[in-house]
């Protein structure tokens, strides 16, 4: 079983994942808390050793200007006790590119694309969809269960209903990449469209690229 450890701030609570304080021959992966369930998960499905996952809060997604910064200092964290091997799980996820030159600067690897959306659908299949899609809200997994907290109350649309044709009055779709097959989420999703008034796709990515990276990061 890989040694998972996952901060008390993050959106996920898991039995039996414990903390280490020497990542001394560990892997590292320092992952936004939104992806914290598809990286165990992809952990667990391959039997991957020897990774160490470590999770920034996801409402750090609402100040992307903190991001950069909050990495730098995870990093710095992890190489005071040991850590050689760190990778970054995070998109560009609006860091205007500053999270990549952090990752130049430190000397490690980040998964590629500018958001989640684009690693789960594959960055080359994304791309082509681009024009298409130029009005599709995204949902994932992760956003679908959190859809409530963070897009509904987050954006004050429980208390101001009426500011939803404002914030939503240029998307025409829904668009729900489902990395699970789960009858639940897709109702949640489903919901989410409704109340925002737009059209309901679904489409099953699975993990995408987020595996690759994963599986690459334990193969180090």
């Amino acid at each position: 079983m890989a040694e998972t450890f996952l901060p008390l701030d993050s959106v996920l609570t898991e039995e039996g994942l414990c903390a280490s304080s020497d990542l001394k021959d560990k892997t590292l992966l320092i992952a936004c808390g939104a992806l914290a369930r598809e990286i165990l998960a992809i952990i667990k499905i391959n039997g991957l050793q020897g990774l160490i996952l470590e999770c920034l809060p996801a409402l750090l997604h609402n100040r992307p200007d903190k991001i950069t910064d909050a990495v730098r200092t995870k990093i710095h964290d992890a190489r005071s006790r040991g850590a050689s091997k760190i990778f970054v799980v995070y998109a560009d996820c609006g860091t205007g590119g500053h999270l990549d030159t952090l990752c130049m600067e430190e000397e490690v690897e980040r998964i590629e694309g500018p958001h989640c959306y684009a690693f789960f659908d594959g960055l080359d299949v994304f791309a082509e969809r681009a024009e298409e899609e130029i009005g599709a809200f995204y949902l994932t997994d992760f956003l679908a269960r959190q859809f409530d907290t963070l897009i509904w109350k987050g954006m004050g649309l429980d208390r101001h209903p009426d500011l939803r044709d404002m914030y939503f009055g240029n998307y025409d779709r829904v668009v729900y990449q489902a990395q699970t097959d789960d009858p639940a989420l897709e109702k949640k999703a489903r919901a989410a469209a409704e109340k925002l008034g737009l059209d309901f796709v679904k489409r099953e990515t699975g993990y995408g690229e987020l595996a690759t990276f994963i599986n690459k990061a334990a193969s180090v």
